[in-house]
């Protein structure tokens, strides 16, 4: 297993800073908010993977008796609900180790991935996806949306396999 030495003085000011404030003290000291945090991030990963897996399957061609519309819309709800409740508990959990943290490999490409994948929903899927209001069922879905799909569930994939695998690097 690699193992990387870290110096506290090697991670930017800014993270030492956020690390070493009282909010992020808090959340080491306490006994129930970084468990909370975790357990937090585990339910809204879940909240936002289901909506995700659902979205970019039905673009895929998955459920081609409903029309586009009636599943992607309330997906991506769910989705960036799920999101904004991960960026909430992850920032906890970031904030507790944030020079630790920000200085690992793993988390890095982690943190590229979930830009990656943000950027494919915003400018990819995004125009795409809102196109196929009026689509009604078995109609066919741009190629361009679901590479977006396929995309999306390769990225997201990979941003929760980088976040299990942070603890080992």
């Amino acid at each position: 297993m690699p193992t990387f030495v870290l110096v506290l003085a090697d991670a930017p000011q800014v993270l030492v800073a956020l690390e070493q404030s009282a909010f992020a003290g808090a959340i080491r000291q306490s006994v129930w908010a970084y468990p909370l945090a975790n357990v937090g991030h585990i339910v809204a990963l879940t909240l936002f993977a289901g909506a995700v897996a659902v979205l970019d399957l039905r673009l895929l061609g998955a459920f081609a008796k409903t029309p586009p519309a009636a599943v992607v819309r309330p997906a991506r709800i769910v989705a960036m609900l799920g999101l904004a409740l991960m960026a909430l508990t992850g920032f906890m959990l970031f904030a507790a180790e944030a020079s630790h943290v920000a200085m690992n490999p793993v988390f890095q490409l982690k943190a590229g991935l979930i830009a990656l994948a943000i950027l494919n929903a915003l400018v990819i899927a995004g125009p795409v996806v809102s196109g196929l209001g009026a689509a009604g069922p078995d109609a066919p879905v741009p190629a361009r949306a679901k590479v977006a799909a396929a995309l999306s569930l390769a990225l997201w994939i990979g941003v929760a396999a980088c976040g299990r695998l942070i603890a080992y690097f």
